[in-house]
């Protein structure tokens, strides 16, 4: 629910993707009981609108797309400016240009106060963690498992095979997908998702499945959307982006696979969810082009038996 316009600003800046601004909702909901005269502004892109609205946290969103896009839409200064982005100086930099009353985040240049991140992801390495504990130091309390979201709606029920990543790294190869939807496929129908940029992959995942061509749902919904048809899910398989991090928020049972990123980093809280990798094969390299060998070592049959631990 939106505050009066008069009310102080907030303006949090996490202009990255779906499975980062997940990450970011416990620091959100610790900030928002913290500051409750406050009207919090949380600058992220524009295809994220329908998911901030679902955190319960923000009262207004302002689209941006990376840091030096940011534009706030009032006149005058904000009141506190929270770096939720990253840890600087870059990030700082964007949000000092705009002349906060007060600043929040990792300390660094140009002069901003608190512990670095190094200081505090030597310690409390998982993303969630990570902002959670940054917050603390800035006496701002934030439960990092408080990640879960209320859906709006819930599909009917189905098994969810996401197979495409932003970069190939992380993408495990079409044809174990297509092994593992194929085999999935049943009583609780398996639908295929993805971007729009991803629908071609997903089509062809299908298509080696035996999957109808409707199943296919890359580039064909919305955030919320997918954010009903996960929430609805009996069983998501991913590899490890966004799509984790919503069947995580939804408490939908999940299988994800890692490679080049380390689940104790990124991996899905406690719960109804699987992790998949051979960390030992690990190369750690998130922008490759081909899938990382700790990924390559997971096969089909390790999959369909992680899927039978945690189906409901």
């Amino acid at each position: 629910m939106a505050t009066s316009n008069a009310a102080p600003v907030a303006l949090v800046l996490r202009a990255l993707g779906l499975g980062d601004l997940l990450v970011a909702v416990p620091a959100l909901r610790g900030l928002r009981k913290a500051r409750p005269e406050h009207r919090i502004v949380l600058a992220t892109p524009a295809p994220l609108v329908g998911l901030a609205e679902l955190t319960g946290a923000v009262d207004e969103v302002l689209p941006t797309a990376a840091p030096h896009e940011l534009r706030p839409t009032w006149d005058g200064p904000p009141d506190l400016a929270v770096n939720l982005h990253g840890a600087g100086p870059q990030s700082h930099h964007a949000l000092d240009a705009l002349r906060p009353r007060a600043r929040i985040g990792f300390g660094g240049p140009p002069g901003w106060d608190g512990p670095t991140h190094a200081q505090v992801s030597a310690g409390h390495p998982h993303e969630r963690e990570l902002w959670c504990t940054m917050l603390a130091h800035h006496g701002i309390p934030a439960d990092p498992l408080d990640l879960r979201l209320d859906p709006q709606a819930r599909a009917a029920p189905a098994v969810v095979v996401h197979p495409g990543a932003a970069f190939g790294a992380k993408r495990w190869p079409a044809e174990r997908f297509a092994a593992v939807a194929a085999a999935l496929e049943g009583p609780v129908p398996v639908v295929v998702t993805g971007s729009a940029e991803e629908r071609e992959s997903a089509q062809r995942v299908a298509g080696a499945a035996g999957l109808p061509a409707e199943r296919v749902l890359a580039g064909r919904t919305s955030i919320r959307e997918l954010c009903d048809v996960v929430a609805g899910a009996a069983l998501v398989v991913s590899g490890d982006t966004g799509i984790a991090h919503l069947a995580a928020a939804f408490g939908t049972p999940s299988v994800v696979l890692f490679g080049p990123a380390e689940p104790r980093r990124w991996g899905p809280p406690p719960g109804p969810h699987r992790v998949l990798t051979a960390p030992q094969l690990r190369r750690g390299d998130p922008f490759a082009d081909d899938p990382d060998p700790a990924l390559l070592a997971v096969g089909v049959e390790e999959v369909l038996d992680a899927a039978a631990r945690v189906r409901r």
